[in-house]
């Protein structure tokens, strides 16, 4: 593993090693970029020739403060261009002479693209991926061939982003902290987050000291669309579509900006009818009666997601700004499942036929609220925020079960046995955050910060069986189990630079956060009671070489831990499939990981590259497993595994190779080394995996728009077996009629219905496989309308969710 590691790095240094030699102290260009509310950060600042537009000299991203520089630049004349998604691009012509060396491009300013697009028939295609020092951000609003109805469909498409056959999301193999605006929420299941509600997503591969050291493989900040566009705009949307079932979507947005205030109201739901197929089988070894289950499973289910969200800002002056957030959330599904478990001995023999009946209705009402606030001062470099938010969530589920027993000739057999079950959840997170940093030299930034997350959450779990005509309480397998955690974090990290401030040759951070975390969990019976209280430290570190204005190295540091999220702690035993059950485990211990990483990255005038290796040492490592009982259930639960050391390679690569099409290739490929021994003797020890997104994007002819987008997870070794491969293409078009306010698109998801689920287990005491396909085919049309502005085509985003 280390001289593969090794071997990485090296190939990397001697690609890309020319570009040491280009630097030379030239002219240089330096500046800042703003907006009406202050800096702007992750501006596109390119240099062209004035006379040749194709030709780049030079290239810089704005950074926190707004501030950008370029340098080693010859005597000419030049066009230098701004540009950021949601803002009109911005184009000046200068000169450099011998007169004229260094050139300072003071407070540029930025407008928002909204306000000006209404008159303007834009043809090119927008730009999804924005490269920024910590990562990238991923534009939804150009995403059009993926119209999914949730976060979930949104990320499957995300460049470096993994989500799973049970819609698990991952970074790297493992599983990222994600934030809401920025916030932590008690929006837990992003399938709650209605796609068209997304503006952009921010992917951050290796956080600093700055964020939660929950953040296990990195974070992934989903933040909400808002307007800030000056006198009344909005937009309307409506859509509709099939797969096996109907589905239909509609949004509203509309907005009022006079003076200092500005007010936004934002809806939008979506109502789907879904279906499913499982089919699988299990083979237990040592168990002669019940040795061979063969199971099918048919679902229908009905969704319904509805979304509000308000904003209310108000800016006394150009450096103070208040906002107040509102969001309300009501998710409901309808699950209607019919199981067929047929048993035979070891001898191929009738042990037992039924028809387990379920009708599983899912309600979950969230409420949130936030107060933010931001000063900007005279000194870029200098900045202050403060948000306070709390959010809560009421989540109910009711289960009726029928059961059908049947003999050898499938005659009935006995009374029907019938049972429900309730599982009520309530949860609060609470959040209060402070962001303070201000220059200690010419060269040198101080970040500094506090933040507190209070959680609690209580669970009521009753299952019940009738006898008799009535409900009995089953005490054994029900039970209330409260949970409350609390943590107090602060952090300090040092930025600095090395060379001269228009273009430094070196910068580098060096961060510390340190983490009290208090947490107890309490059950009914006290069989399962826990409780936690320790404090821990975090470092981070980066050091970043500059090559060229338009590419760098950057070798990065961090500790994480990984928390035990809510829904493995709880011990509460899941019983809808009673031959494979599964629960939560209040007993995990937390990860520690040691994460890093070296990247590359590069901006060519057509194409551009980013390229990181990755090692990563887990200790405590939280897996699924999956344990036979003695009457012939398999229990699936999560374990602590001792260590697992992942390592491994990413890229993403655009390319424009002619005016109407670009495409955005990322690929991800990692190995992991997994000690399992004291879970096991027969746990696997290595797996390997890899996955990739090829996103095409064509302009045909004035004004429209076609996507193609194609996914491929490959085979995925777990410690019990093999995740079978997951694939799909996905097309999206979308045409402006008229002045271009209205627009049509069409999308189809899954064209060649390729896209299902698996996995296969294969341990000492037993081997099963199971096999889910989905109504992923479907077809959406959606029509949207904008008056005023054309609200940066934010209605025409993922309106309904393919399952996977």
């Amino acid at each position: 593993m280390k001289n593969t590691t090794v071997k990485i790095i090296l190939l990397l240094f001697f690609c890309f090693q020319s570009q040491l030699f280009f630097g030379q102290n030239l002219a240089k260009i330096e500046g800042n970029v703003k907006d009406e509310k202050g800096a702007l950060e992750f501006v596109e600042v390119t240099l062209k020739q004035e006379n040749d537009s194709t030709k780049v000299i030079g290239y810089s991203t704005a950074a926190s403060d707004g501030t950008f520089a370029i340098e080693n630049i010859s005597n000419g004349n030049y066009t230098i261009q701004f540009r950021l998604i949601g803002y009109k691009s911005l184009s000046r012509k200068i000169s450099i002479s011998d007169m004229n060396p260094a050139i300072l491009l003071k407070d540029i300013f930025l407008e928002s693209e909204a306000t000006v697009l209404s008159s303007v028939s834009i043809t090119s295609q927008k730009k999804i991926i924005q490269k920024t020092s910590e990562g990238f951000v991923f534009n939804n609003s150009a995403n059009i061939a993926q119209v999914g109805g949730t976060a979930t469909d949104v990320l499957k498409n995300i460049p470096t982003v993994s989500v799973d056959a049970d819609g698990a999301v991952t970074l790297r193999g493992k599983m990222p902290m994600i934030l809401i605006n920025g916030k932590n929420s008690a929006i837990t299941n992003i399938n709650q987050i209605s796609a068209s509600s997304i503006e952009t997503v921010e992917i951050i591969s290796n956080p600093t000291a700055k964020y939660d050291a929950n953040a296990e493989s990195g974070v992934i900040n989903i933040k909400l669309k808002k307007n800030n566009e000056k006198g009344v705009n909005g937009a309307i949307a409506i859509g509709a579509g099939f797969g096996a079932k109907g589905r239909a979507n509609s949004s509203a947005i509309i907005n009022l900006k006079k003076g200092k205030w500005n007010f936004g109201l934002g809806y939008d739901n979506r109502f789907a009818g879904r279906t499913k197929k499982i089919e699988g089988s299990r083979t237990n070894y040592f168990i002669a009666d019940e040795h061979l289950l063969t199971q099918n499973r048919d679902d229908k289910r009905f969704e319904q997601l509805q979304n509000l969200n308000l904003n209310i800002d108000f800016s006394p002056n150009e450096k103070n700004n208040f906002g107040l957030e509102l969001t309300g959330n009501m998710e409901g599904q309808d699950n209607n499942e019919t199981l067929k478990t047929l048993v035979t001995t070891d001898t191929k023999a009738f042990f037992s036929n039924n028809k387990r009946h379920s009708l599983e209705l899912e309600r979950s009402k969230v409420a949130e609220i936030a107060f933010n606030f931001d000063r900007t001062f005279n000194d870029q470099r200098k900045t202050l925020s403060a948000s306070v938010n709390t959010s809560y969530d009421n989540a109910k589920e009711n289960t009726d079960i029928d059961t059908y027993n049947y003999d050898a000739n499938n005659n009935q057999t006995g009374s029907i046995d019938l049972q429900r079950t309730h599982n009520y959840e309530k949860e609060n997170v609470s959040n209060a955050k402070v962001d303070y940093s201000f220059p200690i030299g010419p060269k040198s930034i101080i970040e500094m910060g506090y933040k507190g997350t209070f959680r609690f959450f209580d669970a009521d779990f009753e299952s019940a069986d009738n006898v008799s005509g009535n409900y009995i309480v089953n005490i054994a397998s029900s039970n209330i189990f409260k949970f409350n955690e609390q943590i107090n974090a602060a952090y300090g990290i040092l930025n600095s630079f090395i060379g001269s401030k228009e273009s430094p040759k070196w910068k580098y951070d060096l961060g510390i956060r340190a983490e009290q975390v208090t947490n107890a969990g309490k059950t009914l019976s006290a069989s399962n009671d826990f409780k936690n209280n320790y404090i821990k430290l975090f470092p981070s570190a980066s050091l970043q070489y500059n090559l060229k204005s338009d590419a760098f190295l950057k070798l990065g540091y961090s500790k994480r831990i990984n928390r035990p999220e809510l829904g493995q702690l709880n011990p509460f035993l899941d019983i809808t499939d009673a031959l494979n059950p599964h629960t939560g485990n209040p007993f995990l211990k937390p990860e520690i990981i040691n994460s890093f990483e070296l990247g590359y990255n590069k901006e060519w005038t057509n194409y551009s590259l980013s390229s990181n290796v990755f090692y990563r040492n887990a200790t405590n490592t939280i897996k699924q497993y999956s344990e036979l009982q003695s009457n012939g259930v398999v229990l699936l639960l999560p374990r602590n595994f001792g260590n697992t050391i992942t390592y491994g390679w990413e890229s993403i690569i655009t390319l424009k190779p002619i005016e109407y099409y670009n495409t955005t290739l990322s690929f991800t490929a990692f190995q992991q080394n997994i000690d399992g021994s004291n879970v096991g003797e027969n746990v696997a020890s290595k797996a390997f995996n890899w996955y990739g997104k090829l996103i095409n994007n064509f302009t045909p002819w004035q004004k429209g728009k076609l996507q193609l987008i194609g996914n491929y997870n490959s085979k995925l070794a777990t410690a019990q077996g093999n995740r079978i491969a997951i694939y799909s293409i996905d097309m999206g078009f979308q045409q402006k009629l008229g002045s271009g306010k209205s627009r049509l698109g069409f999308a189809i998801t899954d064209i060649f219905n390729t896209l299902k689920s698996g996995y296969i287990n294969n341990t000492a005491m037993f081997s099963n496989n199971r096999v889910s396909k989905s109504d992923t085919r479907a077809i959406m049309v959606t029509f949207a309308y904008t008056f005023k502005s054309t609200f940066k085509e934010k209605l025409m985003d993922n309106q309904f969710k393919p399952e996977y």
